[in-house]
């Protein structure tokens, strides 16, 4: 998304998996390849859709973003993203991957969320972003988001919703060293002004541009220690990045 195993089983049918490597059996589908630069753009391939959020671009004195899918075989999709901001110092866009199928389970009854991300970027100037899987969930099947979920792979000058902040002005994690899908993390929580916030950065601060790891053990982690209800639904999976200045190409 373990009342039953066909339940558990929804998921497993359409995993989240972006840019991870396709075997001969998996058939290459034909999808738009073109370019998209609208604000709310969004292009439908298999189980997923490119979307260009750009839902702060009126906080920027100029810029774009734009965004290509490569292609699609079997339950790998590949794409790219270019964009430009000045101006401003909240985020301008998240250009990400969205999957459209087997959410509105509640937590308990989700098994696993396998997901594979290889990506690469080249920026131009002092770049304030992220790259980051990000979740939602609600009270109800397709109700209103009550938690939002970011596992950071990458923090470039950037900085996670927090609810307190040391004497320096960082912001001060709930949690330090959390070991979770391969990976040691720095759990944050903090309000967005609509939601509770948690998000998972990597203890050591690189970036990790090759990931591969069950998305479920971060909900676990979130019922288990951080007082996430275990009957909330998984509303949203996405992949993409937060992009608030610079200049950048994100391949996937």
């Amino acid at each position: 998304m373990f009342p039953s195993v066909k339940l558990s089983l929804l998921l497993f049918l359409v995993p989240f998996v972006i840019a991870a490597p396709f075997t001969e059996v998996e058939k290459r589908q034909t999808i738009d390849t073109s370019s998209h630069c609208g604000q709310w753009d969004s292009i439908t391939a298999g189980s997923y859709s490119l979307l260009l959020d750009q839902w702060g671009k009126d906080g920027a004195s100029s810029g774009s973003d734009c965004a290509s899918l490569t292609s699609l075989s079997g339950t790998t999709i590949a794409w790219k993203n270019t964009w430009s901001w000045t101006g401003g110092n909240g985020v301008k866009s998240y250009t990400n991957i969205q999957l459209n199928n087997g959410l509105n389970k509640q937590l308990s009854a989700i098994k696993s969320i396998p997901a594979t991300w290889k990506w690469s970027q080249s920026t131009s100037g002092t770049v304030v972003a992220n790259v980051a899987y990000d979740l939602f969930t609600s009270t109800t099947s397709g109700g209103n988001n009550v938690n939002e979920i970011m596992i950071w792979l990458a923090n470039i000058n950037a900085g996670p919703i927090s609810a307190v902040y040391n004497s320096d002005g960082t912001p001060k994690p709930v949690a330090s060293n959390v070991s979770l899908a391969g990976h040691s993390w720095n759990v944050y929580s903090g309000s967005n002004g609509a939601n509770n916030v948690f998000s998972f950065l990597p203890s050591n601060g690189a970036a990790v541009t090759s990931f591969s790891g069950d998305l479920n053990t971060f909900l676990k982690y979130l019922t288990s220690s951080q007082g996430v209800s275990t009957s909330q639904y998984l509303k949203t999976a996405q992949g993409g990045t937060e992009a608030t200045s610079g200049s950048a190409t994100l391949t996937t």
